[in-house]
């Protein structure tokens, strides 16, 4: 069987033509994590679950901060300090007191933490250029955060005030010493002028009066040391619980988390796609296949009503009516998906238009395949129905189809080659007798008919169940046909089919089994590729075992079924 039609395979088939690739826009790269929605969500919702885990399980980090200004040491506060008072306080050195142990053991005995967490907990920032210091701690609560970095500021100051104090007491000391060992002297030279002669009074005079201006600048030195301030500095900021921010970071972990989660399911979509690719638009069924579109179908959904499905699956009819002629044998078929309801609506739609359609299956799908077909009829719109019939004689042409013409020979004699000129009465569909035999009773009742009507004026009346064929019964096949406005609709396996009528044959799934890509030898093949479900890998080699089997495709058709 050929088709009229053609419809073959193109130059870019799947094994790779010389065009151009198509070029990935936008939408391209949406469709992806769009159709694997359920791995991204499910990736965000672990990121959102365990950024909310650490929100909930970790301690909340809350970071305090306290600012000291640090001052010079000098003996005269009211005095200015010239050009270079920033530089007159070494503030890497300032720096290095604030961290160093004296301030780390303090707040280890304050806080109970031991010295690595504290020295983590506490930072320190120096402005350039500026005599300040800005201290920061960090703890699991505002409370102890304030706390801690007040403590911070305060062990700082009072840390630098003790060496200043030290440095003063030492030198002190010191001018204490040296105004003790003065007034010693002093002493000395009074007792000695008080036993001195006349000559040598003078002498000792003039030396006590050195010593005492010695023991003069000694007091004097003293008394400016022991004047100067050794406060070094202030805290102008101290931290308060009012004022240290709580719950912010909370809600930035969170959505974090979020963030972090969608997007590790978009590298996830993308990476599953790369392993698991999925036909996703008519773009993507023409690369995989070569083949031209016939049509798209709508599924089931809520949101597409069963009308909207019909019309599409009418259209797809249209398409495969015009690229073939009666009689013709049509094979849909699928790599791993089940094609029952385009195989129904196809049935309807064609034997809509005045057509005998012969519904075929091999694999106990009948009575799945009247249901559907009794629905789609159900929902037909009222015009179909008032179709009228088509002439007797076109009718009775088709009837009396040469034996030859047949694939599976069915035992009905031949009508006489000098029939009477009266007119040969017409069966309607209405009008049609069902005979259920089995085996041999089959052939009897053909027999019979034709010994009862020699001349052959009588019309065989048609069997909707095909019901012998080389003298076997039909198993399993339905009894009786099913009107569809001006035509029928007739059940049975692929062995029972006619030359005469329209076969179609609802294949197996080819991945599962040949027996569709061998009917499609026989008549012409329709790919039907279930959108966002068919795989690329499984469509491509289904075209390659077409193409290596001789089977002439009309095309494929995409099907909605839902996200893969």
């Amino acid at each position: 069987m050929t088709s009229a039609g053609g419809g073959g395979w193109t130059a870019n088939a799947a094994a790779g033509g010389g065009t151009p690739g198509r070029m990935v826009t936008l939408t391209d790269l949406l469709r992806v994590p769009l159709h694997r929605i359920r791995v991204l969500a499910g990736t965000a919702a672990l990121g959102l679950l365990a950024a909310l885990g650490y929100v909930l399980l970790v301690p909340s980090a809350v970071t305090a901060d306290a600012v000291v200004a640090v001052r010079p040491v000098v003996t005269d506060a009211f005095t200015p300090s010239g050009a270079s008072a920033d530089r007159a306080v070494n503030m890497n050195v300032e720096r290095g007191i604030a961290t160093g142990t004296d301030v780390v053991r303090r707040l280890m005995d304050a806080t109970g933490r031991d010295q690595r967490d504290v020295q983590d907990a506490l930072e320190l920032e120096v402005p350039t250029g500026g005599q300040i210091l800005r201290f920061r701690f960090t703890a699991n609560s505002p409370q102890d955060a304030v706390a801690g970095v007040n403590l911070a500021a305060t062990a700082y100051l009072d840390v630098r005030r003790t060496m200043y104090e030290q440095q003063r007491a030492d030198i002190l000391r010191s001018y204490d010493q040296s105004i003790s060992e003065v007034q010693a002297q002093q002493a000395a030279l009074q007792r000695r002028i008080a036993s001195a002669r006349e000559g040598e009074a003078d002498a000792a005079v003039a030396e006590l009066s050195g010593v005492n201006s010695q023991l003069v600048q000694l007091g004097s030195a003293r008394t400016e040391i022991a004047a100067v301030d050794v406060n070094p500095g202030w805290v102008t900021r101290e931290a308060e619980p009012d004022l240290v921010p709580t719950g912010g970071d909370r809600l930035l972990h969170l959505l974090a988390g979020l963030l972090g989660g969608v997007l590790l399911g978009v590298m996830l979509a993308y990476g599953w796609e790369s392993v698991d690719r999925r036909i996703r638009s008519v773009d993507d069924g023409r690369d995989a296949t070569g083949l031209p579109l016939l049509g798209t179908a709508r599924g089931p959904k809520p949101r597409s009503s069963r009308q909207a499905v019909d019309a599409d699956i009418r259209y797809v009819a249209m398409a495969i009516a015009g690229r073939t002629r009666e009689p013709a044998r049509i094979v849909l078929l699928t790599t791993r998906g089940d094609q029952t309801a385009m195989s129904a609506g196809l049935a309807v739609a064609l034997a809509g238009t005045g057509r005998e359609v012969y519904l075929a299956d091999d694999t106990g799908r009948l009575g799945r395949l009247r249901s559907e077909v009794l629905a789609g009829v159900a929902r037909l719109p009222a015009t179909a129905h008032s179709a009228r019939p088509p002439a007797p004689q076109q009718r009775q042409e088709r009837r009396t189809a040469p034996v030859d013409e047949v694939t599976d020979p069915i035992a009905v004699r031949r009508p006489s080659p000098h029939p009477t000129a009266a007119p040969r009465p017409t069966v309607l569909p209405s009008q049609t007798t069902v005979h259920q035999t089995t085996g041999a009773g089959n052939g009897t009742a053909a027999n019979r008919l034709a010994s009862d009507d020699p001349e052959g004026t009588i019309p065989l009346p048609r069997i909707a169940s095909t019901a012998s064929i080389n003298g076997k019964s039909a198993v399993g096949a339905p009894a009786d046909a099913v009107a569809v406005g001006a035509g029928t609709i007739r059940f049975g396996t692929w062995g029972q089919r006619a030359a005469s009528a329209l076969v179609l044959f609802n294949a197996p799934p080819a991945e599962a089994d040949e027996r569709g890509v061998a009917a499609a030898r026989q008549g012409v093949a329709v790919v039907v590729v279930e959108q966002d479900q068919t795989r690329q890998s499984d469509l491509r080699r289904l075209a390659e075992r077409l193409r290596a089997a001789g089977v002439v495709p009309l095309g494929f058709v995409l099907t909605h079924r839902g996200r893969g």
